[in-house]
């Protein structure tokens, strides 16, 4: 079994990476788990715990729906919280609206459904995870800074592969090895 999932590596820049200092700086001393900038991802799909001898039938497939893609443009803007911002457990950044990404996340689950691959059950939705939030102190600003960077642009990001990658958990973190890529053409 291989723990893996499938994804956009985003290779942050500097406004990107300006904003994560910015967090970082004010909540030194919260229970937040950062994620290393190396492992910066849009997920597609999660899936998780698979069987290897399912992993060569997700390549073709993915070889499939990404050999009949194409390049996309995405822009990363703001931050968010998931859960809410009285009690956020993860810090992201938004992926402005892409009809393309979007046909392409849908076009992965039909393909991982069309394999019996049951996936979590709920909507897609494009983001960045920056921080996973175990406690935090001082709400208030936190919301701040949260709004201060709501509309900022961070990114423009230029997609030609999605990656299956691997993610092994290590006390220190996760480390994702990628296992296939696959041409956006």
């Amino acid at each position: 079994m291989k723990r893996i999932f499938i994804a956009v590596k985003v290779n942050p820049e500097e406004t990107f990476l300006e904003m994560i200092s910015s967090f970082k700086s004010v909540f030194f001393n919260e229970n937040i788990k950062w994620i290393n900038p190396e492992n910066i991802h849009i997920t597609l799909a999660f899936l998780g715990n698979t069987e290897e001898k399912l992993i060569e039938d997700i390549s073709s497939m993915l070889k499939k729906v990404c050999g009949n893609s194409g390049n996309l443009e995405l822009t990363i803007r703001g931050t968010g919280v998931f859960r809410n911002i009285n009690d956020p457990r993860i810090l992201w950044t938004n992926i402005d609206h892409s009809e393309y990404l979007l046909k392409l996340a849908d076009k992965i689950l039909i393909g991982l459904t069309n394999m019996n691959i049951k996936l979590e059950d709920k909507a897609f939705k494009p983001h960045i995870t920056v921080g996973r939030i175990k406690h935090l102190n001082n709400k208030e600003i936190f919301k701040k800074l949260t709004e201060q960077y709501q509309n900022t642009e961070l990114q423009k990001l230029h997609v030609n592969e999605v990656i299956l990658y691997e993610s092994i958990l290590l006390p220190q973190g996760p480390k994702y090895i990628p296992i296939e890529r696959f041409r956006l053409e």
